[in-house]
């Protein structure tokens, strides 16, 4: 058998691989872009498929594919059309769609690509040859049927980047702030020294410290939710330009219903379709909160990188678990390499936010985005890169790390901001003098009050008490 065979389009011939369930058109482009070698994300490619499922679905219910138009269907091949569609959105067929992200900006080419190997494949499951020049099953009349490439590519974008953000996501950030709310409560009674402006100040719990780590886990998960709210609105059924030529009325509600059962997310049809068409404000707006997010998985994974230096020179108030050897050169040397490989996804993140950014804003010209692949791809990159690093920091790093309590509790005696508490007795000035002759002195602020019989011994006891500082009291 030949390498090859001969497609043809409108454009004439194009020799295709030979087993390819894809056409002439996805052909074409796969010689037109070899820019990247990156193919589209498979969650993306899913997302066609079940966009397709449910335009489908919609067409069927309204009686267009087996109707009296060019080429009517009947039951049995809109019953393998359907099944087709969902073999995609099952992941079944992501080796058929070879064409790079950097490829035409509406997503044309990918449209077709799926259009192609829908079609094919139900001819083929109808027992027909997905291979003969004529197609009783049409990627445009039939799979396309009451769409534009302007309004489905990204409906599908929005449906997986919703999914991500639902299945992944969003169960990876509860994880890690469920892990790090066990080690707040863990460890609440473990008093050690505060640091602002890196530089000593009152203490606190360490279990107050995590406390607050966790809480800013808790955020993201909201702020995840809030992200996957700004794609709820999908472009279909605006077709070429927001108008709906060419489709039903009804069919952008009835898609939007279909892809809302099948996922279970609210999705809805578009309030208004010339927007919808025209802009990715919602893609900018989510992928800004996936920004604040990475944000705040920056700083927490640096502040536990910081809490777990050491083990003799740093602060190691936290022993972070062993996870590789740290060095080529310094033997027993261990490094927090879950830290960093976290705050590299955030810093990755917060670039992708860039793109994002210009994307929307300059993509958008009249009645099309036409930045929209590397839209789709780089969110869905930012979603993955997200949920997996927080997956792996809490399975390899923030389930096994342990207090230092010695260390902790180390640092609140030498603490010189232990003087903060002496403020209603002896005021701010006379405290202040206080705090410059014990680091002058090398003693601790008790010591240097007790020298100096500044209070009697038990209000003194009971001013530089550690744990009362950690709580607000009259």
């Amino acid at each position: 058998m030949s390498e090859f065979r001969i497609e043809k389009d409108s454009m004439g011939e194009v020799q295709v691989p030979a087993k390819a369930y894809y056409g002439a058109q996805t052909q074409r482009a796969v010689e037109n872009f070899p820019v990247s070698g990156w193919p589209l994300h498979s969650g993306l490619i899913r997302a066609m498929g079940l966009t397709k499922f449910a335009c489908a679905t919609a067409n069927h219910e309204l009686g267009k594919l087996t109707g009296t138009g060019k080429n009517p269907l009947d039951g049995s091949q809109v019953k393998v059309l359907l099944a087709a569609a969902k073999e995609v959105s099952q992941g079944k067929f992501d080796d058929q769609f070879p064409i790079d992200v950097f490829q035409t900006g509406s997503g044309t080419s990918s449209n077709m690509n799926c259009n192609e190997v829908i079609a094919n494949r139900a001819i083929e499951l109808h027992g027909g040859d997905r291979f003969a020049a004529a197609k009783p099953i049409h990627p445009n009349d039939h799979v396309n049927m009451g769409q534009s490439t302007n309004d489905t590519f990204p409906t599908a974008i929005h449906v997986a980047v919703a999914i991500a953000i639902q299945e992944d996501l969003i169960p990876a950030l509860k994880r890690f702030a469920a892990s790090l709310a066990a080690k707040a409560e863990a460890w609440d009674q473990i008093i050690k020294i505060g640091r602002t402006h890196l530089a000593d100040a009152t203490p606190l719990r360490l279990g107050q410290e995590f406390g607050g780590l966790a809480r800013q886990l808790e955020m993201s998960v909201e702020r995840a939710q809030r992200a996957l709210n700004a794609v709820l609105e999908l472009p279909v059924g605006g077709t070429a330009v927001g108008s709906g030529i060419n489709t039903h009325p009804e069919f952008g509600g009835r898609v939007a219903k279909v892809l809302a059962e099948q996922t279970g997310i609210a999705f809805v049809e578009a309030v208004n379709h010339f927007e919808a068409n025209a802009q990715r404000d919602g893609l900018v707006e989510c992928h800004g909160q996936l920004k604040t997010i990475a944000s705040t998985l920056f700083n927490v994974s640096n502040n536990i990188r910081w809490l777990g230096s050491g083990p003799r020179c740093g602060f190691y108030e936290v022993k972070l678990p062993d996870r590789q050897p740290g060095s080529s050169i310094m033997p027993g040397k261990v490094n927090p390499v879950m830290c960093e490989s976290m705050m590299q996804v955030a810093a990755r993140v917060m670039g992708n936010d860039g793109c994002i950014t210009a994307s929307g804003a300059a993509g958008g010209q009249f009645q099309l985005n036409i930045m929209m692949p590397v839209m789709g791809q780089t969110t869905l990159e930012s979603i993955m890169l997200l949920a997996n690093v927080s997956n792996a920091f809490v399975e390899f790093c923030s389930d096994d790390m342990e207090a230092n309590e010695e260390a902790c509790e180390a640092g609140v005696e030498k603490s010189l901001s232990m003087v903060t508490s002496l403020n209603p007795h002896i005021g701010y000035e006379k405290a202040s003098a206080l705090a410059k002759e014990a680091f002058k002195s090398g003693k601790t602020i008790r010591e240097l009050c007790t020298e100096q019989n500044i209070l009697p011994p038990d209000v003194l006891k009971e001013a530089l008490d550690p744990m009362s500082m950690t709580e607000p009291h009259a």
